[in-house]
């Protein structure tokens, strides 16, 4: 009966932030910074409890309900295999898997690139160097904690650790006053919103079948032990990702007040990492940016792989990983737009259902025979959800304005809560 020792538990821990830590989560923290100044404290706190608890959650709640697919069929079978299936495609090979090469690319080649390069040339080469290589790693899922948690990810975060020294050791300016009056006026809500849009809890649920098996592979046996290294990584994961964002917020803090009215964290660090370190700057931002995509990339790839050749085996995970880098390479560098428009409202629809999906999972002794309490409040927030996700495409359905939090994207949550309060309060299978 084996159970992980502190360091492979650690490495675990570090894999699964590897895998969760790409450009958006590289993005959102330093344009929280410059935009927040001097309340950037508080907007962290909100930004922490979305997208660094909700996803630790979501890793809490897979590990203990025995996969994704387990989970949603406390709703229905049939549900849990629509759901499962749209959550890996938008969070995979519609989505992520495909921004991986193409913001690596352009953070890493134009900045190096003369006037005339030809771009397209250029990105269709880096593309495929960097879904093959993506692939190779790929190829053994049961061997990335040895791959990313041992390489990858302490090179990362010593790049990060490098430019947040740079900031403590040569700060260019003070915290500058907030520069968004949504900041200004709440900075706990604003940052809580701000990391909602991370949309990292649906990366959570789709990790953990790798997760398990790298677990596995170290020879752990026993289920309960499985589950209890799946959850201790997702606790390392998140602190982890609670420190680097920290660190990644006080440097767009500090870049707010020497480069004023950035429009995103990506504007914030090509501004102020050049001007901390010169030319080497911009080598070291592209490097973060290329080994963040990277280890996003082979995560991805390696969850949908596996999943999908557990779903259908008659190609092999080897099969199923080749042809998603592949399609991911043509999508990256052919219909990325187009994609992303499709993808975009999918994976805002099922994001609010896998968050009310958590939630429940949590209360699962006491609704483990109430099929209605999932099923209710589940079919409401997709509805709502749905219909949100309508309305973003540019269908006019005026009646979502008088929703309440509608305005601030969270036109879910009431319809969501009261879905609950309906769902346990009507009666058990078999009872009266």
């Amino acid at each position: 009966m084996k159970k992980l020792s502190g360091k492979r538990q650690a490495l675990v821990g570090f894999t699964l932030f590897s895998m969760f830590f790409g450009a958006g989560n590289l993005i959102f923290p330093p344009g929280v910074g410059a935009q927040a100044g001097t309340l950037t404290w508080p907007a962290m706190l909100g930004m922490a409890f979305s997208a660094v608890g909700l996803p630790v959650l979501g890793v809490v709640a897979v590990a203990r309900s025995g996969g994704l697919a387990a989970l949603g069929n406390r709703v229905h079978p049939l549900f849990s295999r629509v759901f499962t299936i749209l959550a890996y495609l938008s969070i995979g090979p519609c989505l992520a898997i495909p921004r991986t090469a193409s913001t690596s690319f352009e953070m890493a080649v134009p900045p190096f690139a003369g006037p005339d390069a030809p771009l397209g040339l250029l990105q269709l080469l880096y593309s495929l160097v960097f879904f093959a290589a993506a692939l190779w790693v790929a190829l053994r899922p049961e061997k990335l904690t040895d791959r990313l948690g041992k390489v990858m990810c302490p090179i990362l975060i010593l790049l990060i650790v490098v430019t947040f020294v740079g900031c403590l050791v040569n700060p260019l300016e003070g915290y500058g006053p907030p520069q968004d009056a949504a900041y200004a006026a709440n900075p706990v809500a604003k940052g809580f919103l701000d990391g909602y849009q991370t949309m990292d809890t649906i990366a959570a649920l789709v990790f953990g079948i790798i997760i398990s098996l790298n677990i596995r592979a170290m020879g752990v046996e026993r289920e309960e032990d499985v589950v209890k290294s799946t959850v201790r990584a997702g606790w390392i994961a998140g602190a982890m990702l609670l420190a680097v964002y920290s660190m990644l917020a006080h440097v767009g803090a500090l870049s707010g007040g020497a480069f004023p009215g950035a429009a995103n964290g990506a504007v914030v660090l090509t501004n102020i990492v050049p001007a901390l370190f010169g030319k080497t700057g911009s080598l070291l931002l592209a490097a973060i940016f290329v080994i963040a995509c990277f280890n996003v990339c082979v995560g991805l790839i390696s969850s949908c792989g596996e999943y999908f050749s557990l779903l259908w085996p008659r190609l092999s995970y080897r099969g199923w990983a080749a042809m998603f880098a592949v399609v991911s390479m043509a999508i990256a560098n052919a219909g990325l737009d187009l994609i992303l428009r499709i993808s975009v409202p999918v994976l805002g629809a099922i994001y609010p259902v896998a968050i009310v999906l958590i939630a429940l999972s949590f209360f699962q002794k006491r609704l483990a025979e109430h099929r209605c309490a999932y099923s209710v409040p589940v079919a409401v927030t997709g509805v709502c959800s749905v219909l949100f996700a309508l309305k973003d495409l540019g269908v006019p359905i005026p009646l979502l304005d008088a929703v309440p939090l509608a305005s601030i994207g969270l036109g879910w949550v009431i319809p969501a809560l009261l879905g609950i309060l309906v769902g346990v309060l009507l009666p058990e299978r078999g009872k009266q």
